[in-house]
């Protein structure tokens, strides 16, 4: 294991130095030792336009202090403490998931089909990552969210305050975590929606469980939200989950069987099925 870089070597060492340290972590060694480099420098370009710069000492411990948690395997955004997401820059950390760019998906058709009036909900929130970039785009609608984990709310609520963001957050699961007599046009959600047993657990035992693991099938989830959803929408409702790329099937049954209709599903760039939707439609709402 090479030895720790001098005092006076420059950040074009440190980077050098990074990347090789890293290079037994992550595929790309080289960008993570540049994230880190500009997390501690508070700039993004210090290390290209003056790579003969000399890190400072409290520069220095806070780096290394990252290098080790992430050498002992917590994910780099945990030890970056925040993560890009849309248009926003997340505080993330390990009571919430790490926001993915298959999560955008949900949120490109959500801004395609955000109601003129109407409430829009997130289901099982937390960071905050759906609710507040619909927010951000369109800061005159009306926003909810629900989030069973205590933890993982407070650090929602945190990045809508840092970002100047209102909505109204519920504690709780799901549907029962919200008033009598609230309604919604738009209903969103990316639940747990893993097996228990299934292999991807493996590569993210960093991340809280309960977020990710839905039970025996992985679709207890969706299950729980379409038989509690009824008598919380208004007529024209739109709901879209996001699942896992084998799961479109399932979840598009599961939705025509609870009385969706339009049922489609939405592909990721890789053609992967991520997500699915319907329509509750008016003759539904009669009879929920």
């Amino acid at each position: 294991m090479p030895d720790t870089p001098a005092a006076e070597d420059s950040l074009r060492h440190w980077h050098r130095w990074l990347t090789d340290r890293l290079a037994a972590y992550t595929d790309i060694p080289a960008q993570e030792a540049r994230w880190l480099l500009e997390e501690v420098l508070s700039s993004r370009t210090q290390l290209w336009t003056h790579p003969d710069t000399v890190l400072g000492a409290s520069g220095r411990m806070r780096l290394l202090q990252m290098l080790t948690r992430r050498e002992q395997g917590e994910p780099l955004p945990y030890c970056l403490g925040h993560w890009p997401f849309f248009d926003l820059d997340l505080r993330v950390d390990a009571r919430v998931l790490i926001p993915r760019p298959d999560t955008e998906i949900l949120v490109q058709w959500a801004l395609q089909h955000l109601p003129a009036d109407g409430p829009v909900l997130d289901l099982g929130t937390g960071s905050g990552a759906i609710i507040l970039a619909l927010a951000q785009a369109h800061p005159d609608g009306e926003y909810w969210a629900v989030e069973r984990s205590a933890a993982a709310l407070r650090l929602a609520q945190e990045n809508a305050d840092r970002l100047g963001l209102p909505v109204h957050w519920c504690a709780g699961n799901w549907c029962a975590a919200l008033p009598p007599g609230a309604r919604f046009s738009l209903v969103l959600s990316n639940p747990p929606y893993l097996a228990a047993d299934d292999p991807h657990l493996l590569a993210l035992a960093a991340e809280p469980q309960e977020a990710l693991v839905a039970g025996p099938t992985g679709l207890e989830a969706f299950v729980d939200i379409l038989a509690c959803l009824p008598e919380h929408l208004l007529p024209g409702a739109r709901l879209g989950l996001e699942h896992g790329a084998e799961q479109g099937r399932s979840v598009r049954a599961l939705l025509a069987a609870h009385g969706w209709q339009d049922v489609v599903t939405e592909r990721d760039l890789a053609g992967r099925e991520r997500m699915s939707s319907g329509v509750w439609r008016e003759e539904n709402a009669r009879t929920a």
